[in-house]
């Protein structure tokens, strides 16, 4: 029953709300061409066009670092909202 695994969705609502930022950036990649480009880009499409195509690497690893501060924040506050539902994980 949903009682008897709480702290299982609850682990996993925490784990997942990390990666809430990744949209597949592989299958992304991979279909983009000169026409659709600017139409389906993303956050990790664009870090990779930064850093990589337009050798702006220190423009592309703040915006990865602040990709990875917003998903932390979203764990703590993740866990802090399970703390009331006793089924926190630290």
């Amino acid at each position: 029953t949903l009682p008897g695994i709480r702290g299982v969705i609850i682990l996993m609502l925490i784990l997942k709300l990390s990666h809430i930022l990744d949209a597949g950036f592989d299958q992304i990649f991979m279909f983009a061409n000169t026409f659709n480009q600017e139409k389906i880009d993303i956050i990790d499409t664009w870090v990779y066009r930064e850093g990589l195509e337009r050798l702006k690497i220190g423009l592309a690893t703040a915006v990865g670092l602040f990709k990875a501060v917003i998903g932390f924040v979203l764990v703590l506050a993740a866990n802090k909202l399970a703390k009331k539902f006793d089924g926190q994980i630290w």
